[in-house]
Order: structure tokens, then C-alpha cells, then sequence
């Protein structure tokens, strides 16, 4: 069937995110993502220059809708520990409903090529710092939140890798474990606010 422009790349894009993500980047031909797609290799070209502009614009592609799907849960959140709860719940979220595309943005492939890392760090830092705009503790600088900030997206990035590495050992979905992690961030943002013990 003859998709329309936008729609065909979508499906490609999709398509490259499931391959990679099974095979990795290396190992993945061209002709493997065509294949799988169901289209002739010419098809895939007309929409990407190689695989590795595919692969870049895959990233910046997940990475957006991550982001989006964060400022979404974000912005509808009542107050702070809402926006926490609900910013990290989003991300759980996604991992859980798009594995492959989590595994694609953040996998060791990813991150042993310096190019698609610095594409992944654009992503994190995009997150911490709108994680250090709801950071409401006085007398913080910027700085300290956007620390804080990325802080809090380490914990639910490493959290997440060790929950999609091991799904038989944690056995939880995406709620439940955004509740316990939410729980430790907020329960760690509260302490920030407090004075040093002597």
C-alpha cells in the first residue's frame, strides 16, 4: 500500500526502532529495516541519506516524544510533588509502552558512538532541566537545580535500565514503580530544603 510521505517515514521510522533495538546499530543493514518494513531499499533511501542519518534522526525523534510526554504529565499536575509524580510516572510510562525506543535512545550502541551520545545528552539534559524548573527550594541557584535535575534523571534512567533487564525479578508495572521512585526523588528534594545536621 502506497502511504503518504509523512506516514511512510513514520512507519520507517518505527521500524528501525524495533530492528536496532533487537539487533543493534552495527549489526543492522539498510536492507535488514527495508525488509522488515516491507518496502525496497530505494523507498528507505528517498526518505534517509544512510543508516546513520536514519539512526539520528530516530534519536531525535524519540527524544522528543519523551520530552513531550513529560512536559504533558508535567503541565497538568496541581503543584510540585505533583509534577514530580507525574514527570516520572511519564517516563516509567514510556519505558513500559516503548521499550524498544528507550533501549534505542539509552542503550551501550548509543552511547559507544560519540555522536549518537552527544544526540542521547541533549536528550537527558532537556529533561533535567525541566526538572529543575519545578525544583521549588529556597534559596537555590539554578545550578543547583539543574545538579538536582539531573540527579532525579539519573535515578529514574538507571531504574528503569535495571527494570527492563530484569522484568521477571520486578515484577511491577510502570505505576507502581514510578510510585516508589517519585517517593524517593520528592523524599530527597525535601531534605535538600532542610538545614545540615551537625
Amino acid at each position: 500500500m502506497r502511504l503518504p510521505g509523512p506516514e511512510r517515514r513514520r512507519q520507517l521510522i518505527d521500524t528501525a526502532v524495533e530492528v536496532f533495538a533487537q539487533n543493534g546499530f552495527h549489526a543492522t543493514s539498510m536492507n535488514d529495516i527495508a525488509e522488515a518494513a516491507g518496502v525496497t531499499k530505494p523507498v528507505l533511501y528517498q526518505h534517509f541519506a544512510s543508516k546513520r542519518d536514519l539512526y539520528l534522526q530516530l534519536l531525535g525523534e524519540v527524544g522528543t516524544e519523551l520530552r513531550e510526554t513529560i512536559a504533558k504529565a508535567t503541565g497538568n499536575a496541581s503543584g510540585p510533588r505533583e509534577q514530580i509524580e507525574g514527570g516520572i510516572r511519564a517516563y516509567f510510562e514510556f519505558v513500559e509502552q516503548r521499550g524498544d525506543a528507550f533501549r534505542v535512545l539509552f542503550g551501550s550502541g548509543t552511547r559507544r558512538d560519540e555522536e549518537f551520545a552527544l544526540e542521547a545528552h541533549k536528550v537527558e539534559a532537556s529533561i533535567a532541566e525541566m526538572v529543575a524548573a519545578l525544583i521549588d527550594v529556597g534559596g537555590l541557584s539554578l545550578e543547583s537545580r539543574l545538579l538536582l535535575g539531573n540527579g532525579i534523571v539519573g535515578l529514574a534512567e538507571g531504574a528503569s535500565r535495571y527494570w527492563q533487564s530484569n522484568p521477571d525479578g520486578i515484577e511491577m508495572g510502570a505505576a507502581v514503580l514510578a510510585q516508589h521512585v517519585s517517593r524517593l526523588a520528592w523524599a530527597g528534594l525535601r531534605g535538600v530544603g532542610q538545614p545540615p545536621r551537625s
